[in-house]
């Protein structure tokens, strides 16, 4: 399996080149009931040596002009790997060498190891992070995440406000919303609660669009993914949704069908502000209609306002 794919497309960074840093044996720090790879076959929390920095890099080299000749644009190099890329111990070095291709560096990693100091300042060096924030409760972050016995909530969490204080780059957050594990009001307010303290300068709420690990795993339903997007809106000035599949939420038509489809994909959209959006486009409230007949969207209501999704 190539360590380094695509470009492909990306909800959070547009094109964007992977990089698998961890070998495809599904090693990680945690064993998520929702994780599309399947169960953990090796839990770890002690960092190893998987690849070398300067194989990594050539390869991304290599890839890159490969692009270019094609005309491909890439716009982030992106840890992405089968497991938690923290625990690649040369992680940071090769964030260091990959500085030499001009691409930002993003790494999108579960936080586990963020209490650790090396892992901190080897974060430091990417231009973009993702931590998950599934629960900020430790019962509830068992049942989801599943972590490494050794692992603590609580100090995760410190990690992470500590790495925030420090780190200079854009820190965004991921919230995947599971049925009856962590979509009641509840924990939406918790989670938005550290998240205020966070403030990350976007928080993703997602939901699973992939076969899960575990069978029994059902996305929230569009009411509870709705309430958490209004919840945490009033707590972080960004919030976006990952419910539409890899590059809807940058897609721009100007056909107003095409771009409701776009705009609920990644936002909730009041009924005023889709009445707006048709007609500044002078269309007619059937092509509303008729989305609704082909279930393209789905009807939520919060706080006494209908609010429109794209159908997950």
């Amino acid at each position: 399996m190539d360590i380094v794919f695509g470009p492909v497309p990306s909800r959070r960074l547009g094109r964007s080149l992977g990089i698998n840093n961890i070998p495809p044996r599904k090693i990680c720090t945690y064993s998520c009931v929702y994780c599309q790879l399947g169960r953990t076959r090796k839990m770890r929390i002690r960092r190893e040596a998987f690849y070398q920095p300067a194989d990594v890099a050539a390869r991304v080299s290599e890839k890159i002009e490969q692009a270019k000749k094609v005309g491909e644009g890439i716009d982030y190099l992106a840890f992405v790997p089968d497991g938690e890329p923290t625990l690649d111990i040369h992680l940071g070095a090769t964030i260091d060498l990959l500085k030499s291709t001009g691409v930002p560096v993003a790494v999108i990693s579960n936080a586990s190891l963020i209490d650790d100091p090396q892992v901190q300042s080897d974060l430091a060096r990417a231009d973009w992070v993702s931590f998950k924030v599934d629960a900020v409760v430790e019962k509830v972050w068992r049942r989801i995440d599943r972590p490494h016995g050794s692992l603590h909530l609580e100090s995760i969490l410190a990690g992470v406000l500590s790495f925030r204080s420090r780190y200079k780059g854009t820190l965004v957050t991921e919230t995947m919303l599971i049925q009856g594990l962590n979509d009641d009001a509840k924990s939406s307010e918790e989670t938005a609660a550290f998240l205020e303290k966070l403030q990350p300068d976007r928080a993703y709420i997602s939901i699973p669009t992939r076969p899960p690990a575990e069978k029994s795993v059902r996305a929230a339903a569009a009411g509870r993914v709705n309430r958490a997007f209004q919840v945490f809106s009033d707590r972080v000035p960004d919030v976006e949704l990952l419910i539409g599949y890899e590059g809807n939420a940058f897609a721009s038509s100007g056909d107003p069908r095409a771009d409701i489809l776009s705009i609920t994909a990644v936002h909730p959209m009041r009924e005023d502000a889709v009445d707006a959006l048709l007609a500044r486009a002078q269309a007619q409230q059937s092509v509303l209609a008729e989305m609704l007949e082909d279930q393209e969207i789905i009807v939520s209501d919060f706080n006494g306002k209908k609010f429109y999704l794209r159908k997950f």
